[in-house]
Formats: C-alpha cells, sequence, structure tokens
C-alpha cells in the first residue's frame, strides 16, 4: 500500500471536494495524509481517513516571498513525509508540489486542473503579466507528472495548445468532481414562489452582479420572482465587498442566505438554479449538486460550465455578461413554471449518467494505479 500525500489550495475543500476520494483511497488501505492552509479541519479528514498537516499558503495571493516560504514547507513536508505518491489540484499547489515532488523523485506525481480561473481569460495587464509568469511554471511542474486529469475537455485542449504536457503525460479528462447522488437525493422543486438560487463565492467573476441586474430587470414585470443567494464572502481581488450585499438586500432585489456548510435545504427549497460565471470552471460543483437534486440551470456557455447543460433539455446556455439573455432565460421558467419539473428530472438524469462520484473517482483511481 502506498503513502499519499494531497496537496491543496483550500483545506474546506479536501472535505467538499476530494472527500469521497480521500475515502475510497483510505479503504483501500492507503496511508492518507492531507495539507491545506486552514487548520480546524482535523476531526472531519479524519473521519475520513486522512492525517491533517498545515502548510502556510495563500490562495489568492501574488506576494513572492510569501510563496516562497509555501514552497519551502511543501519541501520540508515532502522530504519528511517520503511519500511514494503526491497528488495536487489548484494552481499554487499543482505548480509547488510537482516541482518538490520531481526534485525530490517521488515515485508517482498527479495533478487535478479544477479550472483555469480568470488568469485564462482575463485581460487587464496584471492578469496578463501573472499568466506569462504563470505558464512555464505549469510546463515546468508538469513534466513531472505521469497523470494530469482536466475536469473538461476545453482545458485539456488549451493545456496542449499551449504545450503544457510533456509527451510522457499522459491527459485524462474526467467528469469534474462528481457529485453524491445519494447525499445530494432528488428534490421536488417548489414553485410557490418561484426561486432562483445562486451558490458561489461572491466574487464577481462568478457573474454575481450580472444576477443581481437581470433580478432586476424581471422583477420591474414579476415583482413576486424570489432571487435567492448564497456563499461566503472571498479575499480574491475581485471579491464583492459586504457593503455592496447589503444594499442590494436593502433595494429588494436580491435575498442573502449567508454561508452554509450544507447548500442542500437551500436547494430542496429552490425552483431553478442560476450560474452566471465568467471564467473558465472546473466543472461547477454547484451546479451539480443542483442537477442531482433535480433543478434545471441557467449558466454561461463557457468551458466548465457548458458541460452541465443540454440547452432545451435541462436549463439554458447564456453568453458570459449578457444580462438580457440571462433575463430572458428566467423569464421563460416564470411564464413556462410546468418546465421546471420537466427539466429537473433531465439534470437529475445527466447528474446520474455523467457525474456520479464514484464513477469519477474510480477513472481517477485506476489511472493512478492505486
Amino acid at each position: 500500500m502506498a503513502k499519499i500525500l494531497i496537496v491543496s489550495h483550500y483545506t474546506p475543500s479536501l472535505i467538499n471536494f476530494r472527500g469521497e476520494l480521500i475515502k475510497s483511497l483510505a479503504n483501500r488501505g492507503h496511508e492518507i495524509i492531507v495539507s491545506g492552509p486552514e487548520r480546524g479541519f482535523e476531526r472531519e479528514l479524519g473521519a475520513l481517513g486522512a492525517r491533517f498537516v498545515p502548510i502556510p499558503l495563500e490562495r489568492t495571493g501574488v506576494n513572492p516571498l510569501k510563496d516562497l516560504l509555501t514552497f519551502k514547507e511543501i519541501f520540508n513536508l515532502v522530504a519528511s513525509l517520503k511519500p511514494e505518491v503526491v497528488f495536487s489540484y489548484a494552481i499554487k499547489p499543482v505548480i509547488y508540489a510537482s516541482i518538490v515532488a520531481g526534485l525530490r523523485r517521488v515515485p508517482k506525481i498527479c495533478s487535478l486542473i479544477t479550472g483555469l480561473g480568470y488568469l485564462f481569460g482575463g485581460s487587464n495587464v496584471t492578469q496578463k503579466l501573472l499568466l506569462k509568469s504563470i505558464l512555464p511554471l505549469y510546463r515546468l511542474a508538469l513534466k513531472y507528472n505521469s497523470v494530469v486529469f482536466f475536469q473538461n475537455k476545453d482545458d485539456f485542449l488549451l493545456f496542449k495548445a499551449l504545450g503544457l504536457l510533456s509527451p510522457y503525460t499522459t491527459g485524462i479528462v474526467v467528469d469534474g468532481s462528481g457529485v453524491d447522488l445519494e447525499r445530494f437525493y432528488f428534490a421536488p422543486p417548489v414553485v410557490n414562489p418561484l426561486s432562483f438560487l445562486l451558490v458561489a463565492r461572491l466574487i464577481k467573476d462568478k457573474g454575481i452582479p450580472e444576477y443581481v441586474e437581470a433580478a432586476r430587470i424581471v422583477k420591474k414585470k414579476y415583482p413576486k420572482a424570489v432571487f435567492r443567494l448564497l456563499g461566503p464572502f472571498d479575499s480574491n481581488p475581485h471579491a464583492i465587498s459586504r457593503k455592496t450585499v447589503i444594499r442590494w438586500v436593502e433595494e429588494g432585489v436580491i435575498e442573502y442566505l449567508g454561508e452554509t456548510k450544507d447548500v442542500r435545504p437551500f436547494i430542496a427549497s429552490s425552483s431553478v438554479f442560476v450560474l452566471p460565471s465568467m471564467y473558465r470552471e472546473g466543472v461547477p460543483r454547484s451546479a451539480l449538486e443542483a442537477m442531482a437534486m433535480g433543478r434545471p440551470v441557467i449558466t454561461t456557455d463557457v468551458p466548465g460550465c457548458r458541460e452541465t447543460v443540454i440547452p432545451g433539455v435541462n436549463g439554458f446556455l447564456i453568453p458570459p455578461g449578457d444580462v438580457m439573455a440571462l433575463s430572458k432565460a428566467m423569464e421563460f421558467f416564470i411564464l413556462n413554471p410546468e418546465k421546471i419539473s420537466l427539466m429537473g428530472i433531465e439534470s437529475r438524469k445527466i447528474a446520474e449518467a455523467r457525474f456520479d462520484v464514484h464513477k469519477v473517482n474510480k477513472v481517477m483511481i485506476e489511472a493512478m494505479g492505486l
């Protein structure tokens, strides 16, 4: 059995997104050590079969001295643990952990690209400079990997086109992080009141300002329609301030539900799920959870998001940033409420066919030879 080190950028994601993978690996007899910057999750991770070791890491920071400290700490961690396998996900862990593992001659190095975020679609000077610096680091890091997993075909093709994958690295596309179809059970949509729900970290790139503007348009014609927003505030450079959200709530355009460890009750009390994301997602887990619970999805025609919708079958794809198209898609469900249940059933079918977390993890575990 192997000693496996899993390096993350955000400790809660080890539970929410990699929990079933960790559990499956532990059940196979492997020793699992997981690492991330946030403390306080040792009990939950222990229940999954993993031991937690903290590392200093700022997932949204660009301070080179702090990143150098992160690199040093990962180097010391790998040197002390001597794992047979290093698996990492998200930009900084993939780059730093892969390079460290390569230098330390770890026998098996694997990475998961969980979406390319705002850097790969950014147009401002800062984003372009950051991307220019990151590409050679990705190229260096991924050459040490035996397997690199991608959550959508668009990201895989882009990495190949940019020459970021070496000829000796296998690239495999999996269906996102998957979703636990038992935990996220089918629940008939609540249509009285007819409500729209957006679940996301509160950053502009998730399309939250567009969601609010579309809600303003729709509520002028249909004042009883309800628009809800659920998710935590964030440290991202494009974060939405608490003051802005309070202003939206006082205006009466949205209901802010705060943040939660369990989104299921909020999805269960909704009619339609909305995610007007502006950037390259892997495959948005929030959309998969809504689909599993039987909700139609309105999202954008961008990499990752487009994986979740068959247009006209279980929802609609709209151009990113197109507020009018978003408002029209919302209005469709107000005018055709019977479609909510029908399209929600189709969402559940798609989730069962493609996004079962156990199917996704089986592909990854077999590809890693574990």
